[in-house]
């Protein structure tokens, strides 16, 4: 790849990985896509030819699509539609961290899992994740991305990542270089080459100025949605944003409407009679100035003027009216009488919260909050939880790809040894949402109620293991577990002393008679 004169790489550092067959250098006629929205580009062209737009949508680039996202934010019912998400996904405490990290389904020694513990823990801290983790996943859930420089110090990398600072998703985008060459045989153009890096710019849409970045380098984490031609990533509030515009219209026109509607007007038609229009219109505004009266407050000076030389629309009018009509009249136009009605809207609200996934009821300030039953959940809320968990998931590979990097720059495992534990490396979220423990409490409710019904009919209708399987829902795995540990505790007990088996009744003691018979 040749090295474009306008930009300059730095910053950048590179696991070297061993050499192997590449699944994406396979002969192809398009390059592997992933679902990073990575901009592609030919060897001919620069990077910068990504910031034409030929699509026609609505944002030119990445920058304004942000910025776009970033503003439909700041009002007031999305914003709080956004808390709502934020505060169920990070649920943090001050004696606790809100991520932790769980191995118990990783088959590794202890010792490999104590060292992956420390490192995540050390990760956690770099990002300050105890105290910005609200902020951190507010910008991600924003912005679709979120862009982290992990800092290591080039001539020891074995000391691994010593700091990480945070990116404007806005200043950055990531790149995929495409080189092509034709197949002799059948004259198609393969993919040969795709080479991968990250474009830093201070001033976005400038195409004389670039700091390219290695892979290795940046912590990528998306939203994983696309738009529809699967190239650009887009936030979750992209579906908001025509609810939002059309509620700012409404509530406009709203004000607009109130403020033309709300006083009643006079309407003065003042006879003309035959006078001529020239001299019609100076007696219009000789009778206007004589009975007009507009006080204006000054609200810096705290004094009243008069300010007759303006007419705004919410005056009275004035209207001349030649002879042979009924004189000089005055009547009086009413105003509005519906100025109280806003349902339109109250309707463009809930479209608002539906587009973000947001139960409605949540909309609503004087909606308490109760712990019932999860029957008495709403079917709302249980789709919002399921939403959250998706939400975390998508979050989760920000620490996922920074652990993994820390653990191959320290020489801790391999990215081998990585694509085999990462599907046993789960994150733990603190939980909020006591739903999830109503939910599990009452079902184990139902199924020991349902245990002491079917007791009776143990050994003669229902096997024990049977019942354990059906009614109690264990695996195989939990009823070998369980009885371990039954068995453990019965040895665990103190043999208890035998008793006494004589029953404790009335007592006859046998004496001695004469003739030596008892």
């Amino acid at each position: 790849m040749a090295e474009d004169s306008r930009s300059i790489k730095l910053f950048g550092f590179e696991i070297k990985r061993a050499k192997q067959e590449d699944p994406k250098k396979l002969p192809s006629i398009v390059p592997a896509r992933d679902d990073d929205g990575a901009g592609y580009v030919t060897a001919a062209g620069t990077h910068y030819g990504q910031y034409i737009n030929l699509d026609g949508d609505d944002s030119k680039d990445n920058y304004n699509l942000i910025m776009k996202y970033r503003g439909v934010s700041m009002h007031p019912e999305v914003d709080m539609a956004i808390e709502d998400i934020v505060n169920e996904s990070i649920s943090g405490g001050e004696l606790e961290q809100s991520i932790d990290i769980n191995m118990d389904n990783l088959d590794q020694p202890d010792r490999i899992k104590k060292t992956i513990k420390e490192e995540f823990d050390n990760i956690y801290a770099m990002l300050n994740f105890n105290e910005l983790g609200h902020d951190i996943f507010r910008r991600w859930y924003v912005d679709g991305r979120l862009y982290h420089h992990l800092v290591v110090n080039e001539s020891n990398l074995k000391a691994g990542i010593l700091e990480i600072r945070s990116i404007d998703s806005a200043k950055m985008r990531k790149v995929k270089q495409v080189k092509k060459k034709k197949d002799p045989t059948t004259g198609v153009n393969l993919i040969e080459k795709v080479d991968e890096y990250y474009i830093y710019q201070e001033k976005p849409g400038q195409a004389n100025s670039g700091v390219k970045l290695s892979l290795d380098s940046i912590s990528y984490c998306t939203s994983g949605l696309l738009d529809e031609g699967r190239k650009k990533v887009i936030s979750y509030l992209h579906k908001a944003l025509k609810p939002i515009n059309q509620l700012r219209m409404m509530e406009d026109s709203l004000v607009i409407y109130r403020l033309a509607r709300a006083p009643e007007r006079r309407i003065f038609y003042i006879d003309v009679g035959n006078l001529p229009r020239g001299k019609s219109e100076q007696y219009m505004k000789d009778i206007m100035a004589r009975y007009r009266n507009k006080l204006v407050y000054d609200a810096q000076t705290g004094e009243l003027k008069d300010d007759r030389k303006h007419m705004s629309m919410l005056e009275d009018f004035w209207l001349p009216r030649r002879e042979g009509g009924r004189g000089t009249e005055i009547s009086t136009l009413p105003g509005g009488e519906n100025l109280g009605q806003i349902d339109d809207i109250i309707y463009f609200q809930k479209r608002l919260y539906r587009a973000l996934n947001v139960p409605i009821n949540r909309l609503e300030q004087e909606a308490q909050f109760s712990l019932g039953r999860s029957t008495e959940v709403s079917r709302d809320e249980l789709k919002f939880q399921k939403f959250i968990d998706r939400l975390r998931m998508k979050f989760a590979h920000l620490f996922y790809d920074i652990l993994r990097k820390q653990l191959v720059l320290k020489g801790v495992i391999t990215d081998e040894d990585w694509e085999i534990m990462k599907n046993d490396i789960v994150l733990d979220y603190i939980r909020d949402n006591h739903f999830t423990e109503l939910r599990d409490a009452e079902m184990l409710r139902e199924r020991i109620q349902t245990l002491d019904q079917i007791s009776n009919y143990v050994g003669e209708y229902f096997s024990k293991e049977w019942i354990q399987k059906n009614v109690l829902q264990f695996s195989d795995e939990d009823i070998e577990q369980i009885q371990k540990e039954i068995d453990g505790e019965k040895e665990e007990q103190p043999e208890e002393e035998p008793q006494d088996q004589q029953p404790q009744g009335q007592r006859f003691e046998l004496k001695p008679v004469a003739g030596g018979e008892e």
